[in-house]
């Protein structure tokens, strides 16, 4: 890992002297345009005019925290990626990505996630994929996010970690209501809950030939 992230560090080190060098023997400005063939980067932050943070390009050491407003909180995330931040430079959103192995050999943090952030609140839907030693599913999630208040599920479809393929839909406290579907065996049903989760109706395959 060290000799990986010390050639990588080296190609970028001299990349970014060789763009420095190009942009000061040219008399670029800053608003001048330069193309590259390839740029090698640890990071690369994209900007309004006002300096406005609106999207993050990172590998793992260098992404950042939680940012609201401009300003960042610590958060440690396992994963490189991208982040992407609104108007008044909050997050709200990414494309993240990892996997290794740990010191016993066990695969953890693999899997990828791209989301979308509710305004001033928690995400809203969530394309995600994830096989490690903790977690083994993947889908796609849309949850309700109040300003204040707890984020629910309200729609799920994927796979889960039994094998089973589900479509679940929850009310508004997160309680499934619906669940549609086919388990690692084959057996498919549809299935009506209250909201203590009780089945109340289901269809099941006729067993007649």
């Amino acid at each position: 890992m060290t000799n990986r992230r010390e050639r990588f560090l080296t190609s970028y080190s001299g990349t970014v002297t060789a763009a420095l060098a190009f942009m000061l023997l040219s008399g670029a400005s800053s608003s001048r345009r330069v193309s590259f063939d390839e740029i090698s980067a640890q990071r690369i932050n994209i900007a309004e005019p006002d300096g406005t943070l609106r999207m993050v390009i990172s590998n793992h050491a260098r992404l950042p925290g939680i940012i609201v407003r401009g300003k960042e909180r610590s958060f440690a995330r396992p994963q490189a990626g991208m982040l992407f931040y609104n108007d008044e430079g909050s997050e709200n959103g990414g494309l993240i990505f990892g996997g290794h192995r740990n010191r016993k050999g066990e695969v953890v943090d693999s899997g990828g996630s791209l989301s979308f952030d509710k305004y001033n609140a928690n995400q809203i839907v969530q394309l995600a994929g994830v096989d490690d030693r903790e977690d083994r599913f993947a889908g796609l999630e849309v949850t309700d996010s109040p300003a204040a208040g707890r984020s629910h599920s309200r729609v799920w479809v994927g796979r889960r970690e039994d094998g089973a393929a589900t479509v679940a839909l929850m009310d508004a406290a997160g309680k499934k209501r619906i669940l549609m579907q086919v388990t690692a065996d084959g057996t498919s049903s549809l299935s009506f809950l209250d909201a203590n989760g009780k089945i109340i109706h289901q269809f099941l395959p006729s067993s007649a030939p």
